[in-house]
């Protein structure tokens, strides 16, 4: 993977959601994190030091991570001479996005004269098989959501971190580029063509010991029109063991999909749980992971203990509250 510690690109990102990518690299890596570059227009805030390019190399910054996420995954024009300055001052550069950084001439022109590195992550590096759908040894829990950007790998990651802290026996899995500028590997798994995306999966969570468990990072939502058939893929390649229902109840449209109001919980659950079940019989929901920053402490908790009443299992956040009653629900399966 590429060298840190990292400048974190927000370019002219609309909204805190679209530099998704700088914000998980803040929250689970802040001490790779010195600082952010943002451009004119600009509407998000890691609310760390903003630098420019100069002042990161003072502060010794060896690569600069473009931590955009847009639709469509695509570098924009206005970009450009931002990255080209960094590679030219002598910075890395590393995004996620689908258009490729070795695709734009300008960028692999100037790290050619500066002997610089351009660090594409989402590209398979694996010829990965089609999915088998036979049973693997270990236990696997995959995130699945209402929505896109509701808080799957928080969830996972939280759960991750959790259980390592109790002794146990857990790996984080990430299936997309954030989770892998995360962890420092994984399968992109959207990067992957599509009649493969099943078997990825299975060779991402192979045989493990019976107490090992794969904490797999959902992504998109069976009831995203866009994303849908990621998740699809998720969910019979990891054949999981459990699953954890996540949700943004503030949030009142899809995210790029104006047309579209969010499922429920319990729809979410009446769906995903027979099309697991179909690989894995035993596989049951056990929590659900709540994204509750844009609400009180009050109010967060009266939404929860109303989930917990309503569907009778565990309801919280995990990045606010940790994710030990959701390892708790997990060590009972």
């Amino acid at each position: 993977m590429f060298e840190a510690p990292y400048l974190l690109f927000l370019g002219d990102a609309p909204d805190g959601l679209a530099a998704k990518m700088a914000q998980g690299i803040y929250d689970w890596r802040p001490e790779a994190a010195v600082g952010q570059l943002r451009m004119d227009g600009c509407n998000a805030d890691m609310g760390i030091t903003d630098m420019t390019i100069q002042e990161a190399v003072d502060a010794g910054v060896k690569t600069l991570v473009v931590g955009v996420v847009n639709r469509g995954g695509i570098i924009s024009d206005a970009w450009i001479s931002v990255l080209v300055e960094a590679l030219e001052a002598g910075l890395d550069v590393a995004s996620g996005l689908h258009n490729l950084l070795r695709d734009v001439p300008a960028l692999v022109e100037a790290a050619e004269k500066s002997g610089q590195t351009l660090h594409d992550v989402r590209i398979p590096s694996v010829q990965y098989p089609i999915a088998s759908g036979k049973k693997r040894t270990g236990k696997r829990c995959l995130a699945v959501g209402t929505d896109c950007s509701v808080g799957k790998m928080y969830t996972t990651l939280a759960i991750d971190r959790e259980m390592k802290k109790q002794g146990l026996k857990s790996t984080f899995r990430a299936t997309g580029q954030c989770g892998i500028l995360i962890e420092g590997d994984g399968v992109p798994l959207d990067a992957v063509i599509a009649d493969f995306m099943a078997g990825a999966v299975e060779y991402l969570t192979p045989d493990n010991s019976p107490d090992h468990w794969d904490l797999i990072e959902g992504q998109g939502s069976l009831y995203h029109a866009s994303y849908s058939g990621v998740t699809m893929a998720l969910i019979h390649g990891g054949q999981p063991d459990a699953l954890i229902l996540c949700h943004e109840p503030t949030r009142e449209r899809m995210r790029g999909l104006p047309d579209y109001t969010l499922p429920s919980l319990e729809q979410l659950r009446d769906t995903a749980l027979p099309l697991a079940q179909w690989v894995n019989p035993e596989c049951k929901v056990v929590g659900v992971s709540v994204n509750t920053q844009h609400m009180s402490e009050d109010e967060a908790l009266a939404y929860l203990k109303g989930i917990e009443e309503k569907m009778g299992i565990p309801a919280i956040d995990p990045f606010r509250q940790g994710a030990s009653r959701l390892v708790e629900a997990l060590s009972c399966l």
